[in-house]
Order: C-alpha cells, then structure tokens, then sequence
C-alpha cells in the first residue's frame, strides 16, 4: 500500500466517523432525551443540561480528527515519521485526557445537583476509561514516532 493509499483511506475513515458523530450528537441524542422525557416527565428538567454535556464533549471529539487529518496528510507527503506528526499525537493524548476529565467532572457535578443516577455515574467510567486509553495510545505513538523521527533525521545526515 502506497503512502498515498493510505492516507486516502485513513481520510475516508475520519470523513465516516466525522459522519457518525454528526448523526449521533446532532440527531439520535436529543431524540432519545427528548423521548426519554416524554415517557418520564420526573426527568425532563434534565434534558437540557444532559444535551449541553455531550455536546460539550464533542468539541475534543472533533478536534482529535482535525488533528488526525493533519496527521494523514503528513502520511501523504511520505512524512510519517516527523516531530510534527509526534506534536499531533500529542495534542490527541491531551485532548483525550481533556475530554476524558470533563465528562467525570460534568458527571459528578449532574450528580450533585441531583440531575444524574449513581448508576449512569458508573456507566460513564467506561466511557472515560475508553479516553484514557486513548490518551495513553496516542502518547506511545507520539513517544515512537518521536523517535523515530530523530532517527531518520540523523540517517539523513550521515553519508
């Protein structure tokens, strides 16, 4: 697979989950909020404050595939392993992290303000635990290409 194939095909893949999230944040979330509140009305002062959060953590969200097109198109100048690719590997660790921290904190914070269950609290940790890894994987990405960079630049001044 050539560089450019490549990155063609990791582009698609951003433009597909870019997609998705548009379909999910912007149509199924308040769809289902809104058809949660319908069905009990005990919930329906949550509804607003919900849809803000996840629409809140959708901003990193969207910012980690800007940063994974400037990725790709890197890939497709036959730069892959460069300090700028490792900058944007690390900008998605923190972005990740960012994220990951927001929705624990915002969910605490619903839950203090009696708007959030116990049990939806605990649901999220898997949801944070999935930011985390993805924080993690991006920093050992960002760790190897970063090596790998200097590597390459240190070839390309030897004879």
């Amino acid at each position: 697979m050539t560089q450019q194939s490549l990155s063609k095909w990791l582009k698609g893949i951003i433009i597909g989950i870019a997609v998705c999230g548009i379909i999910i944040y912007g149509g199924l979330l308040p769809m289902f909020g809104r058809d949660l509140a319908a069905e009990n009305p005990e919930f329906a002062h949550w509804y607003y404050p919900w849809l803000a959060v996840l629409w809140i953590s959708a901003i990193p969200c969207y910012l980690v595939l800007w940063n994974g097109w400037k990725i790709t198109t890197e890939i497709a100048r036959d730069n892959s392993f460069s300090m700028e690719n490792a900058h944007y590997l690390k900008r998605i660790c923190m972005l990740a992290l960012a994220d990951s921290a927001y929705f624990f904190i915002a969910n605490l914070a619903l839950l203090f303000l009696n708007m959030n269950h116990p049990s939806i609290l605990l649901a999220s940790l898997f949801v944070d635990f999935a930011g985390v890894v993805v924080a993690v994987t991006a920093a050992g990405l960002s760790h190897l290409v970063l090596k790998a960079a200097a590597i390459q630049q240190e070839n390309e001044l030897t004879i």
